[in-house]
């Protein structure tokens, strides 16, 4: 059907090069492109000689102008961005500058601060109007796939949607004593910001993992979930009607807290640079040098993770719960594409979003989230492409109150 080019090399664009592979009849020619080429080259040599022709590309995503020349040079009917967020920008307006459609999975990052939001990849909805191109913003598992679930209770199971609950766990152990499942300075800069949840027009904000529930999770039992800011609260608060309260949740245990505590409290989290050896570094850049590379941790990790919405609202005027999940084995994904699940269940729907966008089905001038598009071709696409789903409509539900439930502690 057309061309590929994917913008990175770690362990999530390892997992959308091998599904864009498996799915040769959408993907006839790919490139991969990064800073260090020697990793796009072995992940050629890992998976060359199928139907899909693979090329490899040195570009600095940093450089609009590199990533200009690239896409003029390989021809791509869209580029899958799974590079830093820092460099969503950049690559949005080189796609501008080229003609081709834009795919990515996590929103924009400034990198001098600490904060993610929407807003600078929404400023761009005219001019990809205007071009005639169309930008899916967040085509990874959350955000993503818990928007297209979203959408997918909004289009089949309710008239009203009033409360969501998303909630990521992961009981995967890959017998490090601290080491993060995707790249340790956006991981570590997402836990360690205060906490928002949108509840009835406003931002509530919290310090950081101050809510704490116990949930029991489908297949890896009761976990400690913690309240985050994520970015799928923004877009969803946006755009399901009638919403009076959406929070997220993610799982950590006792031990990767202990360790994120004390690399807190010594200055290794920190982004403001300091002088060392009279270079100018942020500490969080000497703490990812030394951590172990997520993409390492493949044969390692055992376990599953467990991620989906708690939705409750009315359908035929009456109250109903609903909840819709995938569960991931570690194991199981490592045997098929050499990376753990964290990876595996952000690069399959990044493969799957840029399907939909070259075939035409989710194709529409400007820039849209995935919960803006018919989700059936989506949640189908997860079934054969290795992340089925399942539902409960009588699922254990949490809190609705939070400040309610401390009160009466």
């Amino acid at each position: 059907m057309g061309k590929a080019l994917i913008i990175g090399a770690g362990g999530v664009a390892s997992v959308v090069v091998h599904k864009c592979v498996q799915n040769s009849d959408v993907f006839e020619e790919i490139c991969i492109a990064s800073r260090t080429v020697s990793k796009c080259d072995a992940l050629k040599e890992k998976l060359d000689g199928g139907k899909t022709k693979i090329h490899t590309a040195q570009v600095d995503a940093d450089n609009t102008e590199e990533v200009i020349e690239l896409i003029k040079a390989f021809g791509p009917d869209v580029v899958i961005n799974v590079a830093l967020p820092y460099q969503d920008l950049t690559i949005m307006d080189a796609c501008l500058a080229t003609g081709v459609h834009y795919v990515d999975t996590a929103n924009y990052e400034p990198p001098e601060t600490a904060k993610f939001e929407y807003k600078w990849q929404w400023a761009y909805k005219e001019k990809f109007e205007k071009a005639g191109l169309t930008a899916l913003l967040g085509s990874g598992f959350d955000p993503g796939v818990t928007g297209v679930f979203t959408a997918h209770a909004q289009k089949h199971e309710f008239d009203e949607i009033h409360y969501i609950d998303i909630v990521d766990a992961n009981a995967g152990d890959h017998g490090y004593h601290f080491a993060t499942n995707f790249n340790p300075e956006i991981n570590i800069r997402e836990i360690t910001a205060n906490g928002r949840y949108w509840k009835e027009g406003e931002w509530v904000e919290t310090a950081p993992l101050e809510k704490k529930e116990v949930y029991n999770l489908p297949e890896i039992g009761p976990k400690d979930i913690y309240l985050l800011y994520h970015e799928e609260l923004e877009s969803l608060a946006k755009n399901i009607k009638g919403l009076k309260q959406i929070r997220f949740w993610m799982t950590f245990s006792e031990k990767y807290l202990t360790h994120l505590k004390v690399l807190e409290n010594v200055g290794m989290t920190s982004i403001e640079p300091i002088e060392f050896e009279g270079k100018m570094i942020q500490p969080i850049h000497f703490l990812t040098a030394v951590l172990p590379d997520p993409a390492s941790l493949g044969p390692r990790t055992k376990g599953k993770t467990n991620i989906g919405c708690i939705i409750r609202g009315l359908k035929d005027g009456k109250e109903k719960t609903y909840y819709v999940y995938n569960v991931c084995d570690h194991e199981e994904c490592y045997n098929e594409v050499g990376s753990q699940a964290i990876s595996y269940t952000t690069g399959v729907p990044a493969m799957i979003g840029a399907m939909l966008v070259m075939n035409g089905e989710w194709r529409k001038p400007g820039v849209w989230n995935v919960e803006d598009f018919n989700p059936d071709p989506f949640m189908d696409a997860l079934n054969k492409w290795g992340l089925p789903w399942q539902e409960s409509h009588n699922p254990e539900l949490l809190d609705l109150d939070l400040d309610a439930k401390e009160l009466s502690r």
